[in-house]
């Protein structure tokens, strides 16, 4: 998951078309000259229907996300006759945007993605949503959270529609904890953390039987503990990586301690698409982990008879955690064409509307992308019933906003390649990161 980070409590939580289709059936001619129906006015006969614009809309979602994503496709479809959309499922994000890149080289691409990419932005593979949103009367702008929009905003214009807003958050076996006595409103700091996954754990032959706590593969969940230990990916004028400042090898090479040194926690990695992620949530239903750190997005495939939530921690002396939060967002490639471009942006508004974006947070978790969302009957309803759907919510009010990459990526696929090493290869924080740090510092003086 490219998790990618700060945000105000106001904006965060207070924060949340015309078709036209060329055609139709001209008017009947079978009556005879002088017939009444001739004579009638033309503007009398019954105006003919234009054929829906049918849009491909490509996704990469799994498990109970995509099953809530095509039920809310239906949904739309049925809603109205004038677009249809075709659900296109994508194994991940990332297999999403190579086959994005593969449509865009043939010129053969989807009406709407879920997936933004800045650097092509800029270079014109995606189009600039400003005039398609003027021409959507229920759009109201002015109701989206705010830092979200402005996170699909590149040189001032609209390119991305924020879907839905992520942070990873932390969930937990109620019955592990109550069994070893631990109390996770305490659990304020990733020290606490790390001594409860340890006096959880269960070795025996040298080999761990259950984990005390199981982070997600990737940088993501690593980036996040450096941030919330005050680190930062580059210097304030944004001219040095600081990739190797002591807040990354730190906190780094204490994540490889507790996986590969003390054994209290684990990682699974590799397999396709979302195997690695589903893996993890496995272990913890299944009662071989007592808990992981995982996407707000996991409620929908979570039992919470079982497991409950909490914010991610921060450090002792620093303060409370500053994790990722940000808006996972669509956008329209530029050559689809232009009836299309309408027709997606008209799926991609009703998607986003209050009731929908209400509707998806309580079946999946996400944060809603409008204000008025948290005011929806419905999820009012919810939330006093099911608190958990509060906990990404309430990390986010204190959340890191997402790294722009100025690089391109080449900044994130360091880290990545850093994160593989401390996390699967058991190599120093130390080394992984240094050499992260001069990868990204060339890739960085050569745009600046």
């Amino acid at each position: 998951m490219n998790v990618l980070k700060r945000l105000s409590a106001v904006s965060m939580i207070a924060g949340f078309t015309v078709l036209t289709a060329c055609g139709g059936n001209s008017a009947s001619n079978n009556t005879t000259e002088g017939s009444a129906a001739s004579a009638a006015p033309a503007q009398d006969a019954a105006p003919a229907q234009s054929a829906p614009v049918t849009i491909e809309f490509w996704y990469g979602l799994g498990g109970k996300l995509g099953e809530n994503m095509e039920s809310l496709i239906q949904k739309f479809n049925a809603s109205q006759q004038e677009v249809i959309v075709k659900g296109i499922v994508q194994a991940d994000y990332t297999e999403t945007e190579q086959k994005l890149q593969a449509a865009i080289a043939t010129g053969k691409v989807p009406a709407a993605v879920l997936s933004s990419n800045v650097d092509w932005a800029r270079k014109g593979y995606f189009a600039q949503m400003d005039d398609l949103i003027a021409k959507q009367a229920d759009f109201n702008k002015e109701d989206f959270v705010q830092t979200f929009l402005n996170q699909g905003q590149v040189d001032g214009k609209q390119y991305f529609l924020p879907m839905y807003g992520t942070t990873q958050v932390m969930y937990y076996r109620k019955d592990a904890f109550e069994k070893s006595g631990i109390d996770a409103s305490k659990l304020k700091t990733w020290e606490d953390l790390a001594a409860a996954a340890e006096k959880m754990a269960v070795q025996s032959g040298g080999k761990t039987t259950f984990y005390g706590w199981e982070p997600m593969w990737g940088s993501g969940n690593m980036v996040d503990a450096v941030l919330s230990k005050g680190g930062s990916i580059l210097s304030e004028d944004g001219k040095k990586v600081t990739l190797d400042s002591p807040e990354w090898v730190e906190t780094w090479d204490l994540f490889r301690k507790w996986i590969h040194e003390d054994k209290t926690m684990r990682i699974h990695s590799g397999g396709q698409g979302w195997e690695y992620w589903y893996k993890t949530i496995d272990d913890v239903m299944k009662g071989q982990a007592a808990g992981y750190t995982g996407s707000s997005g996991d409620q929908g495939d979570l039992d919470f008879s079982i497991v409950s939530a909490m914010e991610q921690p921060g450090w002792a002396g620093v303060g409370e955690g500053k994790p990722v939060a940000e808006a996972i967002m669509a956008g329209i490639p530029a050559k689809a064409g232009d009836a299309e471009k309408q027709a997606a942006m008209k799926w991609l508004t009703y998607f986003t509307n209050s009731e929908n974006t209400a509707s998806w947070s309580i079946n999946t978790g996400y944060i809603s992308v409008r204000q008025s969302a948290l005011k929806d009957p419905a999820f009012v309803s919810f939330s006093e019933s099911n608190p958990q759907i509060k906990v990404p919510l309430m990390q986010a009010s204190h959340a890191s906003a997402p790294f722009q990459d100025p690089t391109g990526g080449k900044i994130s696929d360091a880290l990545k390649i850093a994160a593989d090493k401390v996390q699967i290869e058991n190599i120093p924080a130390a080394e992984a990161l240094k050499e992260a740090q001069a990868t990204a510092q060339a890739a960085l003086d050569k745009v600046k």
